[in-house]
């Protein structure tokens, strides 16, 4: 979008070729025919107003308020969920905070609720613009994030991590460079967002590393300052959102907005970390969230939810029950990593669609599906894990979504 482009849809004459637009269809059968509206309407703005319209759509139940917000494609795709925005805003409340890569604002929203005093800065005048557009409460300014205009304040970073639509896996080829970024931020409190899987031991940072999913997907991970850490050095917040009325998986949620409760578990490594571990299976085997696993703290959580592993390097957990907000699976019967035998397993049972789980084992699970052929009625899982020096395979039942605890 040119300056142009938002000084138009900014007027009178823009908000009603915008409101022309949203009324429109935009599924595939009808965007010739919705296009062509726009166009007759006016030809020299229409590919904004649509750009626009569409992105809106796009960021709808990502970014609170997106529906009066301007914003972009680009932004909205690099832009935080906001219950996980939200959650950060949670711990910074109170704080003077500035946004030093705050794009179009997604986050400036979700700061201005908790935060003291907040700064928002990019070095697009657009979408700084399009910043101070959409978070009034925040002062938005043109500035490099390696060259920040302000003092004693939190600094809030996400270098971008795509480029040409490709994912940067390079810490120094992010926008800006996350090694200078952290120079940068040395000697203040920070949090930086960088992607789940960066390995950030190679990083010059001292403080805490949390890793954070949102509904069951690992979304990102954050960098936190020793000042804003504890004690802790690794942390992995699960995210779980409801609508507002629906049973709670642990407890009171965090909070409620927009007729959505978001609930959160955090686990840290001051955390107890003491739990069996031996080959024979209980009643379920549980997968532990992606953030808990990548955050290196699968023991700690399975100390707290009663839970020991089947082997001491595998993620793969069990106990007699499936933790509130989680998904396991019923153990049926154990076997070999043997397609014969496997497929008179899954045969005896009825399998029809299987869900294969595979970890410390060195096998494809659509590979393995397509050879065990499965062609009966029951939906079935497979668990492949390590135990010791051996592939075991676990049949269990389908996966179960459990609200709350269930006890043998």
């Amino acid at each position: 979008m040119t300056p142009e482009d938002l000084d138009f849809l900014l007027t009178a004459a823009g908000r009603d070729l915008l409101d022309l637009a949203a009324g429109l269809d935009w599924s595939r059968d009808r965007l010739v025919a919705s296009t062509a509206a726009v166009r007759r309407a006016d030809a020299g703005h229409a590919a904004a107003a649509i750009d626009l319209v569409t992105a809106r759509r796009r960021a709808d139940g990502r970014i609170r308020g997106a529906d009066r917000m301007l914003v972009t494609d680009d932004a909205v795709q690099q832009a935080t969920a906001w219950p996980v925005a939200a959650l950060r805003a949670a711990r910074l409340a109170g704080r003077d905070v500035h946004d030093v890569t705050c794009s179009v604002g997604a986050e400036l929203g979700e700061l201005v609720r908790t935060a003291d005093r907040v700064v928002g800065s990019d070095l697009d005048r657009v979408r700084a613009r399009m910043a101070a557009h959409n978070v009034p409460d925040a002062l938005v300014c043109v500035a490099d994030a390696l060259a920040p205009p302000s003092r004693d304040v939190v600094l809030l970073g996400d270098p971008a991590r795509r480029s040409g639509g490709r994912r940067i896996h390079d810490p120094a080829r992010l926008s800006p460079p996350l090694p200078d970024l952290l120079a940068v931020a040395r000697g203040a409190d920070y949090a930086i967002k960088c992607a789940p899987g960066l390995d950030t031991s190679v990083l010059d940072h001292p403080g805490e590393v949390e890793l954070v999913s949102l509904d069951g997907s690992v979304r990102e991970a954050c960098l936190w300052s020793a000042g804003l850490s504890g004690r802790a050095r690794r942390r992995a917040t699960v995210v779980r959102t409801t609508v507002a009325d629906a049973p709670a998986p642990w407890g009171a949620p965090r909070l409620v907005a927009d007729g959505i409760a978001v609930h959160a578990e955090e686990v840290t490594d001051e955390d107890d970390d003491e739990v069996d571990a031996h080959g024979e299976a209980d009643r379920f085997i549980v997968d532990p969230d992606g953030a808990v696993v990548r955050a290196g703290l699968v023991r700690h959580w399975a100390r707290r939810r009663g839970l020991r592993q089947l082997d001491p390097r595998i993620a793969h957990l069990t106990g007699p029950h499936i933790p509130a907000g989680y998904t396991g699976f019923e153990v049926l019967e154990r076997c070999r990593l043997d397609r014969k035998e496997l497929r008179r397993a899954l045969r005896r049972r009825d399998c029809g669609s299987l869900e294969i789980l595979v970890r410390g084992v060195d096998t494809d699970p659509d590979v393995l599906r397509r050879s065990l052929a499965p062609g009966g009625s029951r939906p079935l899982a497979l668990v492949v894990t390590r135990i010791g020096r051996a592939a075991v395979v676990f049949v269990c039942g389908p996966r179960t979504d459990q609200s709350a605890d269930v006890q043998s």
